[in-house]
């Protein structure tokens, strides 16, 4: 597993990192959440042995990261932040650069260096200089290199950003695949790869743990879970609809977007207001276009323990 107990990193009077404990075991995706400066680099960097902590201690797979850097590291898969690599050197010679420094050989080599080219689709760019490829190509080459010796442990900063779309569901899907068998460490800003990729999310702030749980739970802390979503057809409802929907005595508060037509009830203390909600618009003979129950809003729940 992943072990960090009391882990804190000082520059001279600032503390990026305070007393940072958690663990992290096969099968689980955890996703490292933050705004910007909360610690999140800082954390992964110290996990992966790039920086010293002032205090505390990391261990991967049982391996101390200060005391026993080279087992560590080797159990240790690492995508920095901004995927830095060699820029006068091509795709293929740098992946090769980094299977020998892995100490791969023969076929086992050869099938390694075959599957994170296929599955990160460097096939087109395998004879390019990495200084010409573009943002999203080089994150997929520094993806390559933390994977391309299957390691047990995958520590990712920010594995999707600059990707297009479709490149993002590409690198989740890999992601997917091999959380099967591999601990996962994702540091990310983007609250949907919460949703696609984690099994649990913890929340950093002031480089503080603020909350830690998995993506549900976290929904389910939000104003919005349980609330319940209406877009009419005929906007000339949106008033009637408003006051009939805020003598709800289970609803807490309505809000309107007169551009879209639509109506969120939110309920009192997260209860189950849907019933009502339905009943209540068959009712009024309301005409509606969809009605859905929403499970919560991470983005809100984001700001609301990191501000």
């Amino acid at each position: 597993m992943i072990k960090t107990e009391h882990l804190t990193k000082r520059y001279d009077a600032l503390t990026a990192v305070e007393d940072v404990s958690f663990q992290v075991g096969p099968g689980e995706v955890l996703g490292f959440l933050g705004p910007n400066g909360a610690g999140k680099t800082t954390t992964m960097r110290m996990l992966a042995g790039f920086i010293t902590p002032s205090s505390g201690s990391a261990s991967i797979c049982g391996h101390d990261v200060a005391g026993a850097p080279l087992a560590a590291k080797a159990a240790l898969g690492y995508l920095p932040e901004g995927a830095p690599s060699y820029g006068e050197m091509t795709v293929r010679g740098f992946l090769a650069f980094v299977a020998d420094l892995r100490g791969l050989a023969g076929a086992r080599r050869r099938e390694r260096l075959s599957h994170v080219i296929e599955h990160l689709q460097l096939q087109g760019v395998l004879e390019q200089t990495i200084d010409t490829l573009s943002k999203g190509f080089r994150r997929r080459v520094g993806l390559a290199q933390a994977i391309v010796h299957d390691p047990p442990v995958l520590i990712l900063d920010e594995p999707t950003d600059g990707l297009d779309p479709n490149q993002k569901h590409e690198v989740r899907t890999l992601i997917n695949q091999m959380a099967r068998d591999k601990i996962i460490v994702i540091s990310t800003h983007i609250l949907e790869e919460v949703d696609a990729v984690c099994t649990r999310a913890i929340v950093i702030a002031r480089g503080r743990i603020v909350a830690d749980d998995t993506p549900a739970g976290l929904a389910a802390r939000s104003r919005y879970h349980n609330a319940v979503s209406l877009q009419l057809e005929e906007p000339g409802q949106l008033a009637a609809a408003r006051a009939a929907l805020a003598g709800l005595p289970a609803v807490a508060e309505v809000e309107v977007s007169e551009r879209d037509a639509r109506l969120t009830a939110l309920p009192r203390s997260g209860g189950m207001i849907l019933p009502a909600v339905s009943e209540l618009a068959a009712r009024e003979g309301l005409k509606l276009q969809e009605l859905h129950l929403e499970s919560g809003r991470l983005d809100e729940v984001f700001r609301t323990i990191t501000a």
